[in-house]
């Protein structure tokens, strides 16, 4: 008989044993006494204790499996530009998969026309020039994450999915390069955490938990192909940022982060300069006054039920800025200012740190554990 499977565990066997179990307990038979006498003698108790031993058992299983993580219960690794720049640091995602899971994958995606065929498609780059020869989304990371994710389906969710978040960075926003972004991930929806679209947008639908978690930016233009233009009942397959980008980011917290989550805008983010207003360059000493900042900007997202984000904390040499292709001005001129900073977002509950540095700052999330 072919066995039936929740998240990869079999039960059809464990069906039968307790099926079989609970009438062999219960039956009724001449001068027995009631089921209430024998709970309460000691004999009842230890006949029933199995079933309710293996009964709390699975419940307790089934509740982990279905565990979604709510904003503030893990900090990420993510991986900042994962992806090549032309044909330098090709091993990004690798090293970025090293580090293990769970993790984040930053992924910047153009739409790149052939000048001589007329032909459109997209490009993970990171921006102009643009070339035909960038990978595309679908080699670059789905074939590279499909043994990860097809083992996890095999043994099903121990608690830790997603295992990817994937974030999305459009560098335009033309409805035919959505489009096509939304075609692909259709492709992959069995891997894909998603929620169902309802009448009401505001209020969060529940997540079905899959491997793979999507998140994107904030631009009005994606909501409209990625949530607006999905008819009632169809499933949301990636979450937009809230509206932040604009909006001064000295302000307190409840200004720039004024928005709740809604079933469609999951999570918030935000560069470093909100915590250390000269950014990561004129960053200086870290202050009890900058962890308090942080920690407010933290608190304020998670009580909307958001996850937050913040980007790019690197603490590198200048050869080793040639080496791992960062910018400038995301570093704080030494590993151990950068360290410093790591370990605040940790005990603030960052959820998603965004560094080049992905092999340290994964160490540095397991160290905290």
């Amino acid at each position: 008989m072919h066995q039936r499977t929740v998240q990869g565990a079999p039960h059809l066997a464990s069906e039968v044993w307790v099926s079989k179990s609970l009438r062999a307990a219960t039956e009724k038979r001449p001068g027995d006494p009631s089921l209430s006498q024998q709970l309460r003698n000691k004999g009842g108790r230890a006949r029933f204790m199995p079933i309710f031993l293996f009964l709390a058992l699975t419940f307790a299983a089934s509740a982990v499996a279905q565990q979604v993580p709510s904003p503030g219960s893990r900090t990420l690794m993510d991986a900042h530009n994962c992806y090549p720049y032309y044909e330098w640091w090709g091993d990004r995602i690798d090293r970025a998969l090293s580090t293990g899971t769970p993790l984040a994958i930053e992924q910047d995606l153009a739409w790149y026309t052939d000048p001589k065929t007329g032909r459109s498609w997209s490009i993970v780059t990171h921006g102009e020039p643009l070339s035909p020869n960038s990978p595309t989304m679908e080699h670059y990371f789905f074939d590279k994450v499909r043994p990860i994710v097809e083992q996890a389906l095999k043994e099903g969710n121990h608690g830790n999915w997603p295992l990817i978040t994937l974030n999305l960075d459009f560098k335009d926003n033309k409805p035919e390069h959505l489009a096509a972004v939304l075609a692909l991930l259709k492709t992959h929806q069995a891997w894909l955490t998603t929620a169902v679209k309802t009448g009401d947008p505001a209020t969060p639908q529940p997540l079905e938990i899959k491997p793979i978690l999507v998140l994107t930016g904030e631009n009005d233009a994606q909501q409209t192909v990625f949530f607006d233009q999905l008819q009632s009942g169809d499933r949301v397959l990636l979450f937009g940022a809230i509206h932040s980008e604009n909006k001064d980011t000295h302000a307190a917290p409840e200004v720039i982060g004024a928005e709740k989550a809604s079933n469609y805008r999951r999570w918030w983010n935000n560069p470093w300069r909100v915590v250390e207003a000269g950014g990561q360059p004129h960053a200086g000493e870290w202050t009890p006054e900058k962890a308090a900042r942080l920690r407010a900007l933290v608190e304020r997202a998670h009580a909307n039920g958001l996850w937050i984000r913040f980007y790019t904390l690197d603490g590198v040499t200048e050869a080793e800025h040639t080496a791992l292709g960062t910018f400038r001005g995301y570093n704080f001129g030494s590993l151990a200012a950068a360290r410093t900073r790591w370990q605040a977002a940790i005990a603030a509950h960052v959820d998603y740190l965004a560094s080049d540095q992905y092999e340290q700052v994964a160490q540095e999330i397991h160290n905290s554990k």
